[in-house]
C-alpha cells in the first residue's frame, strides 16, 4: 500500500479547526422525547471543506459523508476488525490478495429513486482515484471493472489485503452517476461537480443535505426514498462550536451530542447526561532522529533504550484522563494486529540509567520539538512534553523543550529535522498496513531520519506483513513488526488519548468510530 504524508495535512487542518469559533446559539429545536419528527443537534469543532465524497477527507466531512452516501462495505458499529456488506451483499478476496470481487445488493436506490447500478459504482470509484483529490490515494493502483450487472471487480498489481478495510471510507461513497455527470462530474481533474454536491445529495444514504456551510452548520434531513431502515431523527443539525460552548450547550439541552470535550471538561457532568469515554485511534509517540547529521545522541541505540525505559507511561495516562490507554505499539487497540496491552513498555528507571551508561553519552541534552497549540482529543502536547522532560531528567537526560507553532513544527517534522519529536498518527483507514509508514524509508520512518536499508530485519518483517493474507496471518505478521520496532526502532509509542462524547439521555446507539467518529443514522431516540 502506498504511504504518503496525509497525516501532516490532517494535523494542520485539525489545528486550524481548533481556532474555529462556533455559533452555540439556541436557534435550533432540540430533539423532543417521544415519537417521530425529531431533530438531533450535534456540536463539534469543524474540520470541514466539502460535501463531495470524492474530495472529502476531513473528520466532519466524513460524518456528513457517512450519512448521505453509502459505500460497498461498512463496519458493524465500532468494530473495525471485520468489514461487512453495505451496497455490496458479499465480497471475496482472491488467495493472492490481488482481486476483490463484490456482488451488488439488489433494491438499493438513490435519493431520487433511481436504482444503484454497477455503472454507478465504477464511475464513482474511478472518479475518486483519477480526480486526484485528497482521498485518491485510497485507490492507488486499483483497477475498477464491471464484470456484469451485479458484479464489480477491483484488481491490484500487488497483494492488497487492506482493500476491504478501505472501501468503508465515506470518501468512497457511491454517486448517482447520471445526476453527477449532469452537474459537472467527470473521472479526471476537470471535474466540476463539487459546488453541486455541496448543496445536493446524489447518494443512497439515509440522509440528504438540506443546507451546507463549511464554517458554521450542516443540516441533514431524512431521505424519504431510503430503501433501508428509516433513521430515528427527521433532521440532524451539525454545528461548528468551540469546546467550552459545546459543554454549556449539551448541559442546558441546546444540543444532544458534544463530540470534542476534553477529559477535564467531561468531569462532573450531571447524571442526566451520558458520557462515553473510549480510547481514540490516535497514537501519540516520541521519535528519536536516526540521521547522524541531525544528532549524534539520538542515533545511539542505547540512548533510545534509555528513553523507552525512562518514560513514566502510567503518569502520562493520569494526565490524559479516563478512557485513555497506553499504546503498546504503533497500531491502536481497535485495529487488527494491535499488540496486547501487557506488551506495553514499563518504566524501569534503573534499567534506563544502565542503558544510558552503556551508551557512552555523559549527561546528554536533546531538543524535543512538538506543536504548541495543537490538541488531540482535547489533550495538549505541552503537559505531556513537560512530564516526559521530568521523567528523563531522573534518568540523566536533559530535555530542552522546543514548542513551535504547528506550521513550523510540521515543516521540521515532515522534513526530518527534529532531533526528538512528539507527535501523533491517526489511521487513514483502519487497517494495519497504514502503519507500515513507520518503517525505514517510509513516510514516518523518513521523518525520523530512518532511511531504507537501516534495519533489514524490520524491513523484511514489514514486507512479509504487507503481503500476508487472512486475519490470523496478518495479526501475527503485524505483531512481529511492532515487537521488532519496539526492540530497536526509533519510535516510543506512548498513549491513545480518550475520545469523550457526551450525549443527552434520550440518545441511544452512540458508538465512537475511528473513521467517521459517529454514524448519525445509527442513533436512536427514547
Amino acid at each position: 500500500m502506498a504511504t504518503r504524508s496525509q497525516t501532516a495535512a490532517v494535523l494542520l487542518a485539525g489545528a486550524l479547526a481548533l481556532a474555529a469559533c462556533g455559533s452555540g446559539g439556541t436557534s435550533q429545536t432540540p430533539a423532543a422525547a417521544g415519537g417521530g419528527g425529531k431533530t438531533l443537534v450535534i456540536d463539534t469543532s469543524f474540520d470541514l471543506k466539502t460535501a463531495d465524497p470524492g474530495r472529502t477527507y476531513e473528520p466532519t466531512g466524513l460524518i456528513v459523508g457517512k450519512a448521505v452516501y453509502e459505500t460497498l462495505l461498512t463496519f458493524d458499529g465500532a468494530d473495525v476488525t471485520k468489514p461487512v456488506p453495505a451496497l455490496a451483499e458479499s465480497y471475496e478476496l482472491s488467495k493472492d490478495g490481488k482481486t476483490l470481487t463484490l456482488k451488488l445488493k439488489q433494491g438499493a436506490t438513490f435519493a431520487d429513486g433511481a436504482p444503484v447500478t454497477a455503472d454507478d459504482v465504477v464511475f464513482s470509484l474511478t472518479r475518486v482515484r483519477d480526480m486526484k483529490g485528497t482521498p485518491s490515494f485510497l485507490l492507488d493502483g486499483v483497477e475498477v471493472a464491471k464484470t456484469d450487472d451485479t458484479t464489480i471487480t477491483l484488481t491490484s498489481k500487488t497483494p492488497n489485503p487492506a482493500l476491504p478495510f478501505i472501501l468503508p471510507n465515506p470518501a468512497l461513497g457511491i454517486l448517482n452517476s447520471k445526476v453527477a455527470k449532469q452537474n459537472g462530474a467527470t473521472t479526471d481533474a476537470q471535474d466540476k461537480a463539487e459546488q453541486y454536491l455541496n448543496g445536493h445529495s446524489a447518494g443512497s444514504g439515509p440522509y440528504t443535505i438540506e443546507s451546507f456551510n463549511v464554517s458554521s452548520q450542516v443540516t441533514l434531513k431524512a431521505n424519504p426514498k431510503y430503501y433501508g431502515t428509516k433513521p430515528a431523527y427527521d433532521k440532524v443539525v451539525i454545528r461548528n462550536v468551540e469546546a467550552a460552548t459545546q459543554k454549556l450547550n449539551v448541559q442546558r439541552g441546546d444540543s444532544q451530542v458534544a463530540l470534542n470535550l476534553s477529559g477535564d471538561q467531561v468531569t462532573g457532568m450531571p447524571a442526566t447526561l451520558q458520557v462515553k469515554k473510549t480510547a481514540s485511534a490516535n497514537v501519540i509517540f516520541l521519535l528519536a532522529n536516526q540521521d547522524s547529521a541531525i544528532s549524534k545522541t539520538t542515533t545511539n541505540a542505547k540512548f533510545v533504550e534509555a528513553v523507552r525505559k525512562g518514560v513514566d507511561y502510567a503518569g502520562l495516562l493520569e494526565l490524559a484522563g479516563e478512557g485513555s490507554t497506553q499504546a503498546p505499539g504503533v497500531i491502536p487497540s481497535q485495529i487488527l494486529g494491535a499488540l496486547p496491552a501487557d506488551q506495553g513498555a514499563k518504566r524501569d528507571v534503573e534499567g534506563a540509567k544502565a542503558a544510558l551508561a552503556a551508551s557512552g553519552l555523559a549527561n546528554p541534552t536533546v531538543k524535543l520539538e512538538y506543536p504548541s497549540e495543537l490538541t488531540v482529543n482535547g489533550l495538549s502536547f505541552q503537559p505531556l512534553a513537560e512530564r516526559i522532560q521530568a521523567n528523563l531528567k531522573e534518568v540523566g537526560i536533559t530535555v530542552d523543550l522546543q514548542p513551535a507553532p504547528v506550521t513550523t513544527a510540521l515543516d521540521n517534522y515532515r522534513n526530518g529535522k527534529e532531533e526528538m519529536g512528539l507527535w501523533y498518527w491517526g489511521p487513514d483507514y483502519p487497517d494495519p498496513s497504514d502503519y507500515l509508514a513507520f518503517l525505514p524509508g517510509k513516510t514516518v520512518g523518513l521523518r525520523a531520519g530512518w532511511k531504507e536499508g537501516a534495519a533489514k530485519e524490520i524491513e523484511e518483517a514489514g514486507a512479509k506483513a504487507a503481503t500476508a493474507i487472512g486475519d490470523e496471518a496478518r495479526k501475527t505478521a503485524y505483531a512481529d513488526v511492532q515487537t521488532k520496532l519496539n526492540a530497536s526502532g526509533p519510535f516510543v509509542p506512548l498513549i491513545q488519548p480518550s475520545q469523550n462524547i457526551v450525549s443527552a439521555a434520550s440518545v441511544t446507539g452512540l458508538e465512537y468510530h475511528p473513521v467517521w467518529t459517529v454514524d448519525v443514522a445509527d442513533l436512536g431516540a427514547k
